[in-house]
């Protein structure tokens, strides 16, 4: 790689494709981060380019270049603005939207399959049994965070607003970042992220969860998800000292019985007394 930067004086552009097929398991996770990571490296290096979403003009650009090629024709700046307030500027999205022939609702039609998405992967369930905490809790952790990212998204959108003049074309904001020690305290976990900011996967990612969480009663909804997983946990954690006389009057034994187990077994004596 070094030889090559040095012979053709332009860095390599590093493709790695089909990284949807990954595993969703911890070696597949390590694989990616370590990519990342030399990625970045190489960057840092100038020995190969790191391509990142395209922003503000330049996505603009970009789509109107590719419904140029595709349609031989261009719709108006405002129609390809709001596909890309949803959009972002990754290019394999603009890519695939500017091939279809109503750009406005191939866009819609991306944003409900996100929320679809996201609603399938970490849906909330209020009244959730004890068998599924475990990814109640990861479900609670995520949406606590994603509605801080909507949170500094609007309020990021709101002093754009502000500060523009009139008649200025309001840019839309970058993805907002949190950083690590900020998550742990809004997840209130500390297992479920690597060491590193955290930001929205995508644009379109993003835009899923700001309509979500921005319906009415999430907000009561995700309360009401916390509530059930403290409920739960306490009963686990809950235990009874039962006291009993043994046949010595002298003495007595002291049993220390799970909560669960001393409610079923209530449940086994009231059926023998039936």
């Amino acid at each position: 790689m070094v030889p090559k930067r040095k012979k053709d004086k332009q860095p390599l552009v590093l493709v790695i494709n089909d990284c949807q097929q990954f595993n969703d398991d911890e070696e597949s996770h390590r694989l990616l981060q370590q990519i990342q990571e030399k990625a970045e490296i190489w960057a840092e290096g100038h020995l190969v380019i790191s391509v990142k979403d395209l922003r503000g003009q330049e996505s603009l650009a970009a789509l109107r270049h590719l419904r140029q090629q595709h349609f031989g024709k261009v719709e108006d700046d405002s129609v390809l603005s709001e596909v890309l307030k949803t959009s972002g500027g990754r290019l394999s999205r603009l890519n695939v939207l500017s091939r279809e022939k109503n750009v406005l609702e191939a866009t819609e039609h991306m944003l409900r399959d996100e929320k679809g998405w996201l609603l399938s992967v970490i849906g909330l369930i209020p009244h959730c049994d004890g068998d599924v905490i475990d990814e109640q809790k990861v479900c609670a952790s995520s949406w606590s965070l994603l509605r801080e990212f909507a949170k500094k998204y609007r309020e990021r959108e709101e002093g754009l607003k502000a500060a523009a003049k009139p008649g200025e074309v309001i840019p839309e904001p970058d993805l907002p970042a949190i950083s690590y020690y900020e998550a742990r305290q809004i997840m209130a976990r500390a297992d479920f992220l690597g060491n590193h900011m955290v930001r929205p996967d995508s644009m379109v990612v993003l835009r899923a969860a700001i309509e979500i969480v921005e319906e009415p009663g999430f907000d009561e909804l995700l309360d009401a998800v916390k509530e059930r997983i403290d409920a739960i946990e306490s009963l686990h954690r809950t235990r009874e000292l039962t006291w009993k006389a043994s046949d010595n009057e002298d003495t007595v034994r002291i049993m220390l019985q799970p909560y669960e187990k001393r409610e079923k077994d209530k449940e086994n004596d009231k059926e023998k007394a039936g």
